[in-house]
């Protein structure tokens, strides 16, 4: 009985192996080199947890580690001799520690060349880590207080696509022409909850998704989109916007589908893209409505319902303004696809 039961583990251990495409060798490798003070599943042997343990250091890595997760922890520094096997991680999550600039060792993060995620929110860091590794594609550095951008911390980094950069200390001086060199695939920067009180220059031109909220804003410079020619997605609330800071067809862009402007200081709707679909305006100081203000196309385009030059708003949030009721008729003859409207 006690052979077939051996026999029946052996089985069982070799069909995880090969679940997930380990030679049998490794498998058995990675489980018995798994820290003592970490979990590695039987059923996913690449992946290391040791979140929640307390830890104040890093635990020696197993080497065939793809997936190591550190977060809600006490670790204050990233070591070369913990990460020395770590040279097939792929998504590191060392959220919510004490992790210091001086903390992270010069080496440790760049010897993980396969790494794809990197999550260092809730840390201390007051500047973005250097020898982040070329293969990156996603970078949270999220509540820390980092106030510092290093010249060419970014080269060569054209794989990252999301800059996660919000709830830190940055200033407009932070960002300027270069501090973002390399981002070439840059598709979504937050740079939400900083100390901006200017629209942040040198952004790369694939920014697709520019999320802005929580600064202290107050123009946006009339040219200042043309350096960004796929922005769809524009978060800017919460800021001290007025109609002065906001020129006329600064938003007048083909590529945008979302404008989010709520929690300013607006009086009038600005004028908006035909192709933009979702609007938010709520808790401005908007007092009324007048569609041939904002409507992006004309009123003999309109005349045509199958036209394809019609507005395509189909989202406009307006409430926490002091706009009376009712909708004025030009408003809803200009957008005829919205489907809601919050007032």
């Amino acid at each position: 009985m006690s052979l077939l039961l051996g026999v029946f583990s052996a089985f069982c251990l070799l069909g995880a192996a090969q679940g997930q495409d380990m030679p049998y060798e490794d498998y058995m490798a990675q489980l018995r080199a798994c820290p003592r003070e970490c979990h590695c599943p039987r059923h996913f042997p690449n992946a290391v947890y040791c979140d929640n343990r307390g830890l104040k250091h890093i635990p020696k890595i197993p080497p065939h580690t793809l997936y190591l997760y550190l977060q809600n922890n006490l670790v204050e520094a990233l070591s070369t001799e913990a990460l020395i096997n770590a040279t097939q991680l792929r998504w590191l999550n060392i959220n919510r520690n004490r992790v210091t600039d001086e903390g992270v060792e010069a080496g440790a993060l760049g010897a993980m060349s396969q790494l794809l995620h990197l999550y260092m929110a809730d840390n201390l860091l007051t500047s973005v880590p250097a020898g982040l590794p070329h293969s990156l594609e996603q970078l949270q550095l999220s509540r820390n207080r980092i106030s510092k951008i290093p010249a060419g911390v970014f080269s060569g980094m054209g794989q990252l696509n999301l800059l996660d950069l919000q709830g830190n200390k940055l200033l407009d001086d932070a960002l300027v022409e270069g501090s973002l060199k390399g981002l070439d695939g840059l598709v979504q920067m937050n740079l939400a909850k900083n100390q901006l009180s200017s629209m942040p220059t040198g952004l790369p031109p694939s920014t697709t998704q520019l999320f802005l909220d929580g600064n202290a804003i107050e123009k946006i410079p009339s040219e200042y989109f043309k350096g960004l020619p796929k922005v769809a997605f524009l978060r800017l609330n919460r800021n001290k916007l007025s109609n002065g800071g906001v020129p006329a067809n600064v938003f007048n862009m083909s590529s945008i589908l979302e404008l989010q402007l709520s929690h300013n200081q607006l009086t009038e709707v600005p004028f908006i893209a035909r192709g933009l679909e979702h609007l938010y305006l709520d808790h401005n100081r908007i007092k009324s409505l007048n569609g041939s203000n904002f409507c992006p196309v004309s009123t003999e385009a309109l005349e045509d319902y199958a036209n394809d030059s019609a507005p395509k708003l189909r989202y406009l949030r307006l409430d926490g303004n002091d706009i009376p009721p009712p909708i004025p008729r030009d408003v809803v003859t200009c957008f005829r696809l919205l489907r809601s409207i919050v007032i």
